[in-house]
């Protein structure tokens, strides 16, 4: 397949620098008027939609990564792109994640697939068309990921495109307990924290713990994510939960970018190809920080090379 090469941003020379600049700087609002959905789910927790109006346009389910939202900075970007694109983009909130606490103990996490299986159910009976594809950002590529290589040829999607992945759980845990990565685990952690003491504050906890005293990622989801939904201990939920062990077993086309430089993970953390089916195809470039992949000569007028290799693939 012809792809555009990818030539990172000169004036974002590092890998950080790829990460923050788009958090930072990347505009919102992008001019699209959306529209907001909550799904009833069949255990009685819901979830939030957001729907681009396109809604007689081939259907694109995004999902965002830990503690995203619609929000996200390349939420209403990726949107609007796939609107100029002939789409119809629908923004999936993962329980508790849309600005209102789930109503159910349990949350979501890194190997929740039950949820977009649900979701993608949800929106073709309602819209009365397939789901044509399914985007995933970090946590929610992973969870996509894993999705495709556990319902293999069984699938509903007939593309799918997943964004700096955390293949391995334990490697972007431990890759963030280091050097300047640590500003992101503290950033996220202390989201998640907030995230479980709102929830808690009408809901009475099944844990006993003090989220404060928890110190890393590791620490968080052994202590809280792992014993919410089922799972005895943090190396049972990320051997369980990581996707990598099922990219051989994907039948759907897919596309999976992602970089090397990474600040998540490791250079080691991405897959070999040959633990790839041959329904995936892997771009692997050795800069692009994570979801940042910025290039353009000035910085007034980036461009975002991971959205032109989505919508390349998807048609």
């Amino acid at each position: 397949m012809n792809t555009k090469a990818y030539q990172p941003a000169w004036w974002l020379p590092s890998a950080h620098l790829q990460t923050l600049w788009p958090v930072l700087f990347r505009r919102r609002s992008a001019g699209i008027d959306l529209i907001t959905e909550r799904v009833e789910l069949n255990d009685g927790d819901f979830i939030d939609l957001c729907w681009s109006r396109q809604s007689e346009k081939p259907v694109v389910l995004i999902l965002h990564g830990l503690e995203g939202s619609i929000n996200s900075h390349y939420a209403i970007g990726l949107m609007s792109t796939l609107e100029q694109a002939g789409y119809c983009p629908v923004l999936m909130h993962f329980r508790g994640c849309s600005g209102e606490p789930n109503r159910l103990v349990r949350s979501y996490h890194s190997g929740d697939t039950a949820d977009m299986a649900e979701i993608v159910e949800h929106i073709s009976d309602a819209s009365g068309q397939r789901v044509f594809a399914a985007i995933g950002f970090s946590l929610g590529g992973n969870a996509l990921l894993k999705w495709l290589g556990q319902s293999g040829s069984d699938n509903p999607l007939q593309r799918a495109v997943a964004v700096s992945v955390p293949f391995r759980l334990a490697d972007a845990a431990a890759r963030l307990e280091k050097g300047l990565s640590r500003f992101y685990e503290r950033h996220l952690l202390k989201s998640l924290r907030q995230s479980y003491l709102d929830k808690f504050s009408k809901l009475k906890s099944p844990l006993n713990v003090d989220v404060y005293s928890l110190k890393g990622f590791r620490d968080f989801d052994d202590k809280v994510t792992a014993p919410l939904h089922g799972f005895n201990g943090v190396d049972h939920y990320y051997r369980e939960s990581s996707c990598r062990q099922y990219l051989g077993l994907i039948k759907v086309p897919t596309r999976i970018i992602h970089a090397l430089d990474d600040p998540f993970m490791f250079p080691q953390t991405a897959p070999a190809r040959n633990e790839l089916s041959s329904a995936v195809d892997l771009q692997l470039v050795n800069r692009g920080g994570h979801v940042g992949f910025v290039s353009g000569n000035v910085p007034w007028k980036p461009e975002y090379w991971h959205e032109q290799m989505i919508v390349d693939f998807l048609k």
